[in-house]
């Protein structure tokens, strides 16, 4: 059996599938082979999951970026999410902290904020590319907090922080994974999660609405399972099932934990959920700010 991925090896989703890959193999007594296929937004694994056939031996890992905010960030995808892919299961979500450099002299999102309003356009936040979450979560915020400001794309993710740490932007959206280590090694400080509770290893952190920014304000990245389409229900629900199984244990909460990472088990008809969810999110963001990789 083989699980196609986007992710490079090493990357929090690809370490995710591996952990899970361990255990569903002593499973089903077949090895899950993970198949890495980064590059081209996701395009080259996406397009390989879709040629395969629909017998349950491939399943594609993918998240709300490819499922929920490329089609309307391209005019022409090569894949449809909803009628090539079937929803398989859930895997684990993650919010994003708001970053800044750990001499800042914003304590807190009200500071961000007054700055922003103090010198419209003059506030520079960073992204690993135009149509990211980043990006788009920049721009919900900016429409949240009635703000203008720069948005700076980087080609590698983690110059996005070492940038940060340097003075060069001065705010990005970061995950635990992403920007984690820049803030255990005190070159980079959170101003707020962007959740509606705090993260659990993260106490201290207060969440943006509790930190002087909108209330209620949230932007997260969610991995699921996908698989063929015409992938038999029999089969989808048996994964599925597995799948929940494995993530509901003591010992892969706390392999996930170590990420930040947050279990995300349901059903299949979750992932149509969020996807529609996220979907009219992105959409209305993307519409209202222009964004466009077209």
């Amino acid at each position: 059996m083989r699980s196609v991925a986007p992710y490079s090896p090493g990357s929090g989703p690809d370490a995710v599938m591996r952990i899970l890959g361990e255990r569903l193999s002593r499973t089903w007594g077949q090895q899950l082979v993970i198949d890495n296929k980064p590059g081209a937004n996701g395009f080259i694994a996406i397009g390989d999951a879709k040629r395969a056939a629909p017998d349950g031996y491939t399943v594609l890992q993918l998240d709300n970026t490819h499922m929920a905010l490329q089609p309307h960030v391209f005019k022409q995808l090569p894949y449809d999410p909803a009628k090539d892919f079937e929803p398989v299961a859930p895997v684990y979500f993650t919010n994003f902290f708001i970053v800044v450099a750990a001499d800042s002299p914003w304590k807190d999102v009200g500071d961000l904020v007054k700055a922003a309003k103090a010198a419209p356009g003059d506030v520079t936040y960073g992204s690993w590319g135009i149509g990211s979450v980043a990006h788009v979560g920049a721009a919900m915020f900016e429409a949240a907090t009635d703000t203008k400001m720069v948005h700076v794309p980087f080609k590698d993710m983690g110059n996005v922080y070492t940038s940060i740490a340097t003075g060069d932007i001065k705010w990005a959206f970061g995950t635990a994974a992403t920007a984690g280590p820049m803030y255990q090694a005190k070159k980079v400080k959170f101003l707020a999660l962007a959740a509606p509770r705090r993260l659990p290893g993260y106490a201290d952190v207060p969440t943006v609405g509790e930190a002087g920014g909108p209330a209620g304000f949230e932007v997260k990245t969610w991995v699921g399972l996908f698989a063929p389409a015409g992938t038999a229900k029999a089969v989808v629900d048996k994964i599925n099932a597995d799948v929940g199984q494995v993530l509901a244990t003591a010992e892969v909460r706390e392999r996930l934990a170590t990420f930040g990472f947050e279990p995300y088990i349901g059903p299949p008809a979750e992932l149509t959920k969020a996807i529609e969810r996220d979907s009219r999110t992105f959409g209305e963001v993307v519409k209202r700010a222009r964004i466009s990789l077209d």
